[in-house]
């Protein structure tokens, strides 16, 4: 099975982001990993407040995932400031 990462905010009413890519992934059938950027809450209407995640975690969620399954793709989303990843142990 082919292995796809995406790298986006979380979109709580699911339309859109983590949410919308895993689901458009399972249905092409390939296996589904993710980083989140950003926690977004939002609805239909509107975006009413985005949250970060820092620049270590994301390098904590991406040394996780491909240290383990490395991925076949990777699509990219949300991106909601310039994060600058440095994998874990690196100066």
């Amino acid at each position: 099975m082919k292995t796809v990462l995406t790298i986006a905010g979380s979109d709580s009413s699911g339309g859109a982001g983590i949410q919308a890519d895993i689901k458009t992934m399972t249905a092409n059938g390939v296996y589904a990993m993710s980083v989140i950027t950003a926690l977004t809450a939002q609805n239909t209407t509107g975006v009413t407040g985005i949250m970060e995640v820092t620049p270590e975690f994301l390098g904590k969620q991406l040394d996780s995932v491909l240290t383990d399954i490395y991925p076949d793709a990777v699509k990219i989303g949300m991106v909601s400031s310039a994060l600058r990843y440095r994998k874990t142990g690196q100066s």
